[in-house]
């Protein structure tokens, strides 16, 4: 290991402090450096992207990368179909998991994963301090201090990309003496016994799928029950969907109950779990050799909640402001999968798509503007829409922008229209519509809860904000003299567009 002298950003000032070296943390370093923001990066870990040595369990990701597609590799237009690659500039450092996966599966593996953000580390030359563990926070008159392994940082906004990773269990009685997730271990230990697993979201299907060729029975519990017909229009059916058909076949060794737990008791013989069914009436008891508890993570935030940060989600996710800052610590943001707790509108109950790297490493392109601007003073280029492109160049946003596709519902391209018309970028749906300004213009992909596409166009002209959905359409074609005709109509109600 290099001597603590050798390594970048020494404990000292900076104007950011990045926490994290996973995907969060290195998308949003690039994009603090392209704007010029002086930062520091402090990994505990001794590598990028070090959630991926661990999770998944079961080695694959649930987010997919299809390796040919309809637009060349390195576009823009191409990240709608490489979910897991982060974003730069300069075209070697484009798409890189594509190269890295072996086809497969149209899911990378972990190791493909971890591969591309080491390759994204090194190609874009970023500077990260690892081994160098954040300890503890303090706030002073001057902004925050990071006390760390190495030293103190002090910093005007501290920004936590330390993921949702570590390991939570529901308050169920007895959970305590059974084994979360994190802690299945190699699948052969199950062979020929009787699993009981609480919890029917992700990692509890991910558990289930890597255990039915092992374990003799495998019950999935949790109280509410699993949404099929969303299921299928979503990239976790791949996780999801294996067990089920083993339960819907029936005698095949495995079931997904609809039952709150009761209790779980531990003896000689293993685990007795008791429960009663939410959507049938009635007690059920189930013998075990083993019990998993896959009910979730949380963000390990350490102090955070002693400074006043306010949570969500049952104190395990941070409350977050339209652009990741606390709500109610300032200068303290989240980048990575914790940026989830800024939910968005959630329109038609649609969730963001932040849990995720396609969809966060758009955030982190928001948060670095947003730091850059508000809180640093940066004037940057928000180039001129001549009026006569104002109309393809939304319409083409609405077929084609990955930000709209990925994020539905939660991003949106802007434009004002303020004497001239200008690109105010992508930024999230929700601030536009909460905030006055100048007449605008939003357009955004949205879904509804039946999983229809659709666009959406949202004008803002005399502090008076109107929206409208557009046609769907089978293949998504949302460049159509149909919805050129809607658009158009909407843009009327802006008389500086005309």
């Amino acid at each position: 290991m290099a001597r603590v002298e050798e390594r970048p950003f020494p404990p000292g000032d900076y104007d950011v402090v990045v926490v994290g070296s996973g995907p969060g943390g290195l998308q949003t370093s690039y994009d603090l450096r392209a704007l010029g923001l002086r930062h520091a990066v402090l990994s505990a870990d001794e590598a990028p992207a070090g959630m991926f040595r661990r999770f998944p369990v079961f080695e694959r990701l649930i987010t997919w990368t299809k390796p040919d597609a309809p637009f060349e590799r390195g576009t823009r237009e191409y990240e709608w179909y490489d979910h897991n690659s982060l974003l730069a500039e300069e075209p070697e450092s484009r798409a890189l998991v594509p190269d890295l996966m072996d086809r497969t599966f149209d899911v990378p593996s972990r190791q493909e994963m971890e591969a591309g953000l080491v390759a994204f580390a090194e190609r874009t030359g970023l500077e990260i301090r690892y081994g160098c563990r954040w300890e503890a926070t303090r706030r002073e008159e001057e902004g925050i201090v990071l006390v760390t392994s190495d030293g103190e940082y002090r910093c005007r906004a501290a920004v936590f990309a330390i993921g949702v990773t570590e390991a939570w269990k529901a308050p169920i009685p007895g959970a305590e003496d059974a084994l979360h997730y994190v802690e299945t271990g190699d699948a052969k230990r199950y062979q020929g016994r009787r699993v009981f697993i609480v919890g029917k979201r992700n990692s509890g299907f991910e558990v289930a799928s890597g255990l039915l060729p092992w374990a003799s029975e495998i019950v999935l519990a949790s109280p509410r029950p699993v949404d099929t017909a969303r299921i299928g229009r979503l990239a976790v059916r791949t996780r999801y969907l294996d067990p089920l058909d083993h339960y819907a076949r029936g005698g095949a060794g495995a079931y997904v109950v609809d039952a709150a737990i009761d209790r779980i008791e531990r003896h000689d013989r293993g685990y007795r779990v008791s429960a009663h069914g939410t959507t049938w009436a009635g007690e059920l008891v189930f013998e075990a050799d083993d019990v998993l508890i896959a009910t979730g993570f949380r963000t390990p935030l350490l102090d955070l909640p002693d400074l006043g940060l306010a949570t969500v989600s049952d104190g395990r996710i941070p409350a977050l402001t339209p652009f990741f800052e606390s709500v109610s610590v300032p200068g303290v943001y989240f980048a990575g999968n914790a940026s989830q707790g800024s939910p968005g509108l959630r329109k038609q109950g649609l969730a963001s798509n932040s849990t995720s790297v396609n969809g966060f490493r758009y955030n982190a392109r928001i948060l670095a503007r947003h730091l850059a601007e508000r809180r640093f003073g940066k004037t940057l280029e928000r180039p001129a829409v001549e009026r006569d492109d104002v109309l393809p160049y939304l319409l083409s946003e609405l077929a084609h922008a990955p930000e709209l596709w990925v994020q539905k519902g939660y991003l949106a391209r802007v434009l004002s229209v303020n004497g001239a018309v200008r690109d105010e970028g992508i930024v999230p749906l929700e601030q536009f519509v909460d905030e006055s300004g100048p007449d605008a213009v939003a357009v955004s992909v949205e879904m509804d809860r039946e999983a229809t596409i659709y666009p959406a166009v949202y004008v803002r002209s005399g502090g008076r904000l109107v929206e409208r959905a557009l046609p769907t359409h089978p293949t998504h074609f949302f460049e159509s003299e149909a919805h050129r005709r809607e658009l158009a109509s909407m843009l009327e109600l802006i008389p500086a567009l005309h």
